[in-house]
């Protein structure tokens, strides 16, 4: 019984080093996608992960892009993993703690408190990729990945050391009317800094889970219960902390590299009932918004739209998912021009 145990004890020892060492492991997506979990110091809920995936690394290259995803959302995206690769960088992703493959049984799936929980988890990841031999960075991002980007960057200025920021629908600011931007958000927010666990919207509409997912309406499939169909109920310390972003990137003029702002050429409200325009507007937020929020970030900024885009712009109908790679990557080649460093496409 004594040795059962000690080779249990010895079985569960090895299967926590080589997920939290740096090894990585088979990923569920397949198509040779790899993932390290990563152990972080423990927060306010107890044990705290963070997940990064990647392809496997391409001969002589030393530059990469790393994505972050959106709110209720995880990376499954290997369209877009596969075609960074092809144009000749090695591909990342990060599963922020408290998503996705980061979801732990003991925490409330995508709550903080703060955003700048989440420093911790792409100072990590951005040390793992330069470890692993890339020299250059970029940094893509969707909708609340693309604000926490944002305050990232502002957080760590220069020290972040990434050569360009691209952003698709970034979270930078509300989809509300007046009266709930500047009325109730705000105290919404300044209850939340006092009782952050406290629910104040509970689920939400499917119509945007149906767009995407192909056993309704779309052509995509994952895993839903880490991107849920009718979301998360939502606490008033998420509000907080959201509120409070936005509010610190909003003063504008702080990211010093390059930065990409993209997003669908016109939102849509989203109701319960089904409408065709869902699969060519954006119905989370308002791109308006967006663009004017998005060419404030710093000097160096390029702002384009998509035509016929939904939210998540590379989940787009094919017209307009190649737009949007189009647009990436003669952005990226820009780089080049600019920085002297980053490889031409090579892709086949």
């Amino acid at each position: 019984m004594n040795s059962f145990r000690s080779h249990l004890f010895l079985l569960i020892f090895l299967c926590c080093f080589v997920t939290g060492s740096g090894q990585y492991v088979p990923d569920v997506l397949g198509g040779h996608y790899l993932y390290r979990s990563i152990q972080m110091p423990n927060d306010y809920e107890g044990k705290v992960i963070c997940t990064l995936v990647k392809k496997p690394q391409l001969p002589d290259v030393h530059r990469a892009v790393l994505y972050l995803h959106g709110y209720n959302d995880y990376f499954f995206q290997k369209q877009l993993g596969d075609s960074i690769n092809a144009h000749g960088y090695n591909f990342y992703a990060l599963d922020l703690r408290k998503y996705g493959r980061s979801l732990l049984p003991n925490q409330t799936a995508f709550f903080c408190k703060d955003l700048q929980e989440y420093f911790a988890d792409l100072d990590t990841a951005l040390a793992v990729i330069r470890k692993e031999g890339n020299d250059e960075v970029v940094l893509m991002a969707h909708s609340t990945g693309g604000l926490i980007v944002s305050d990232y960057l502002k957080a760590r200025k220069a020290e972040a050391h990434v050569a360009g920021v691209l952003l698709n629908s970034p979270f930078l600011d509300w989809n509300f009317g007046w009266f709930m931007e500047n009325i109730v958000l705000p105290t919404v927010s300044f209850i939340g800094r006092f009782f952050p666990n406290l629910t104040v919207q509970g689920y939400g509409n499917a119509s945007y889970a149906h767009s995407l997912l192909k056993a309704f309406k779309g052509e995509w499939e994952y895993n839903t219960a880490w991107k849920m169909i009718n979301g998360f109920p939502k606490k008033a310390g998420w509000i907080h902390a959201i509120h409070e972003a936005q509010k610190r990137i909003q003063k504008g003029n702080f990211v010093q590299c390059p930065v990409l702002v993209l997003s669908s050429d016109r939102s849509f409200p989203e109701t319960a009932e089904w409408h065709e325009a869902y699969h060519e507007t954006d119905i989370v937020l308002d791109v308006h918004d967006i663009q004017h929020y998005g060419k404030q970030l710093g000097k160096h900024v390029t702002c384009d739209t998509i035509t016929g885009g939904i939210h998540d712009l590379i989940l787009s109908r094919p017209a307009a998912r190649e737009q949007t790679y189009c647009t990436i990557f003669d952005w990226l080649r820009s780089l080049d021009t600019v920085s002297g460093t980053f490889p031409t496409s090579h892709q086949q």
